[in-house]
C-alpha cells in the first residue's frame, strides 16, 4: 500500500494517526465477508417512522405532526 500526501505538510505524529486509521478501516472491510450485507444503519430504516401513530384529528393535530409526544 502506498500513502502520497498531495497537500499540506503533516507531522509524522498527524501521519501516523491517519495511517492507522486507514488501515484500521482495511482491516474491518477485509475481516467482513463480501457477499453479506453489513450493519443496518437504524437512521435510514423504515420501520422507525411506521413504528409511530399518526396524529388524530383535532384542535392541535397539526402540532403533533411536528412535535412528539404534545
Amino acid at each position: 500500500m502506498t500513502i502520497k500526501v498531495v497537500r499540506g505538510n503533516p507531522t509524522p505524529e498527524e501521519l501516523a494517526a491517519a495511517l492507522a486509521v486507514v488501515r484500521a478501516r482495511a482491516a474491518a472491510a477485509a475481516a467482513t465477508p463480501s457477499g453479506a450485507p453489513g450493519p443496518r444503519d437504524a437512521w435510514s430504516d423504515p420501520s422507525r417512522i411506521a413504528a409511530h401513530r399518526l396524529p388524530q384529528p383535532g384542535r392541535a393535530a397539526w402540532a403533533r405532526t411536528y412535535w412528539p409526544g404534545s
